[in-house]
């Protein structure tokens, strides 16, 4: 808990505060959501965050929540606080879309394990969010007249990021402390990056995926994405465990936090890759090299490391994602072509082009790639970068009706996220700064697989590195 001068964003314990000195019920933190989601429709651009909610629902989860107060009997630490998940998911009752106009014809009868977790810790769910068609992008934009384009509480002319866009834009706006997101190539960490918020990708398999549409299977990972690392950890620590329902996480070592609270930084080798460090904007390089120094001056040791074979991962990644996501999709893309937004249209006809041999030479360079950083993580606890390369970028006129396809955004977006997409490596992203023009900046640290607990006490120490949280020219304050 951190005293701070000025604005700073409500987060869980803001809420438990509440609720357990009784200055506000569950129910009317949910009426409260229930006039701003009203409002944020009707603002002027639409904030276009949460795509579908119902307010018999949500009132539902917090009546039953201010009961459990009332009685001193709560469930978790996320009894009574508000949730959204990504429309990839599987909510009751909502329509499980999927970012397009085809899927969900019938409102879900079952959760997805995630969702099934964060009603059992007590959360109030307010809706689904969100996000780039089939999760096929970077820039969050999708213009179809179910989701319209969500816009960055920072600067609502920018994109939110992508694909997991309106999960970011809604904890950045203040709607809910809490947002769940999957990152494929960047999904949790580009959004969460570009709205000034934390995002944490799991290692692969830590947290189930079961009941999200399984669009690449060999690079998703799901993740929280919250106002502060504290959350994070929160919010890992009730998700992050094995599944019977979903195979790849059956074998994890347990969950910890452990060190998550020591005073310093003391014995932690933070690796640097230089050469790749600084492939970004000079804006988020200067604030970037300036935290890598606040963490030094924590006693932690900086190790310069090498990352061999960086474009082969890059396009090793691509090839991987893109085969696995074209194959899912194939029934979809012969029968839904018309109704799918452009971008998604060409990215499937440009995967189409990949070859059986391509994607196994591009699993032959996940190997390699993955014993490289089991060399590496044998000399340094974690892995250094920029979170991406540039801010977030403008909405123009045409986006709104035909969408954006920019191939370089989408390489440069991805550039520090795809190695953690590819190996399965667990990454943390934390804003760090501001441009000139106030868009945020954010770093990153990725560490082994399973080893969650350094990314976040690195983490915390990060949070301390910005000197002033800026408020967004979208916030709504929900307990005020």
């Amino acid at each position: 808990d951190s005293a701070s001068n000025g604005f700073s964003f409500k987060g869980i314990k803001d809420y438990l505060d509440c609720y357990r000195s009784g200055k506000l019920t569950p129910s009317q933190v949910a009426k409260n959501i229930i006039a701003m989601l009203e409002d944020c429709d009707k603002s002027t651009p639409p904030l276009r965050a949460i795509v579908q909610w119902d307010q018999e629902q949500i009132m539902l989860m917090a009546e039953a929540s201010t009961a459990r107060y009332r009685n001193k009997c709560t469930l978790s630490y996320l009894d009574g606080i508000p949730v959204c998940l990504k429309e990839e998911f599987k909510v009751v009752p909502y329509h499980h879309r999927v970012g397009t106009v085809y899927l969900g014809t019938e409102p879900e009868t079952e959760d997805a394990t995630v969702a099934k977790k964060l009603r059992e810790a007590g959360a109030i769910i307010i809706g689904v969010s969100n996000m780039h068609e089939l999760g096929t992008g970077t820039t969050g934009c999708n213009p179809n007249r179910y989701h319209k384009i969500p816009r960055n509480p920072y600067k609502p002319n920018h994109f939110t990021g992508g694909s997991s866009s309106g999960s970011a834009a809604a904890v950045a706006a203040g709607l809910c402390p809490v947002a769940i997101g999957t990152d494929g190539g960047g999904s949790v960490r580009i959004p969460a990056s570009f709205c000034g918020v934390v995002g944490l990708k799991g290692t692969f398999g830590r947290i189930s995926c079961h009941g999200s549409l399984p669009l690449s299977y060999s690079t998703v990972s799901v993740g929280p994405i919250c106002t502060s690392v504290a959350d994070a950890a929160i919010v890992y620590s009730i998700l992050a465990e094995p599944d019977p329902l979903y195979p790849y996480g059956l074998k994890q070592p347990k969950a910890t936090l452990s060190d998550m609270c020591a005073p310093d930084l003391k014995g932690l080798k933070l690796g640097v890759d230089w050469t790749f460090f600084k492939a970004c904007d000079a804006e988020v390089l200067s604030v970037c090299e300036k935290a890598v120094e606040h963490l030094q001056s924590l006693g932690a040791s900086v190790v310069e490391v090498s990352l061999p074979e960086m474009e082969e991962v890059r396009v090793a990644h691509v090839i991987c994602i893109l085969s696995e996501m074209r194959d899912f999709l194939q029934p979809d893309f012969n029968k839904h072509f018309q109704e799918m937004n452009l971008d998604t249209r060409a990215n499937l006809a440009l995967a189409s082009q990949f070859t059986a041999l391509d994607y196994i030479t591009a699993n032959r360079q996940r190997t390699r790639s993955m014993r490289f950083l089991r060399e590496i993580f044998t000399t340094v606890n974690c892995i250094l970068t920029p979170a991406v390369a540039c801010t977030a970028p403008r909405i123009y006129e045409s986006d709104l009706s035909t969408g954006s396809s920019d191939m370089s955004f989408a390489v440069r977006s991805m550039r520090f996220m795809q190695l953690g997409n590819f190996t399965g490596i667990p990454g943390l992203v934390v804003p760090i700064g501001y441009s000139t023009a106030g868009l945020p900046i954010s770093f990153q640290v990725m560490a082994k697989w399973w080893d969650e607990a350094v990314l976040l006490r690195i983490g915390l120490k990060l949070e301390q590195f910005r000197c002033q949280t800026k408020k967004p020219y979208i916030y709504y304050d929900i307990l005020a």
